[in-house]
């Protein structure tokens, strides 16, 4: 079965999501863990910068509305269906215009060639989960990724 960092992401947030920062375990025993479970270590490498690098980010603050432009490299990776996502996400208010540009670069981060609309959800979900006073979108977001809510509401 090929791994790869996504999927150790999926696994972090799976079993760690609702864990009490004070009770989670310490890195060496995350590592473990996931090695345990059968994750190569260049993978959980990746993903532990991956991670870390949702918090070194400086937000965007705007309080006017933005347009996005997408690069080739973006437009490469973040199919039609993806951007669509993206743009109904900050339109719906479960994004603001810092967080789509977390989203985006935390996706254009993984070194697949292209990401699945599932894919961009559950990173979506995980930059919501990382950063403060965004339970409201967090929670929304939610239902999204685990099927609760439909994308188009009419």
């Amino acid at each position: 079965m090929k791994e790869n960092v996504f999927d150790v992401l999926l696994y972090l947030f799976e079993n760690y999501m609702d864990e009490d920062p004070e009770r989670m375990p310490d890195p060496d025993s995350l590592r473990n863990e996931l090695v345990a479970a059968g994750f190569p270590e260049r993978d959980i490498d990746k993903a532990f910068g991956w991670l870390e690098s949702l918090t070194c980010g400086q937000p965007i603050q705007t309080t006017m509305p933005t347009f996005r432009i997408y690069a080739p490299e973006e437009q490469a990776k973040l199919n039609q269906e993806c951007r669509g996502l993206l743009l109904f996400l900050e339109q719906t208010g479960i994004l603001t215009p810092s967080n789509r540009e977390l989203v985006i670069d935390r996706a254009m981060a993984l070194s697949a060639e292209e990401l699945t609309l599932e894919n961009l959800k559950w990173i979506v979900l995980m930059v919501l989960f990382s950063q403060p006073d965004q339970e409201a979108a967090f929670a929304r977001m939610e239902d999204l990724v685990y099927g609760t809510t439909p994308v188009a509401l009419h």
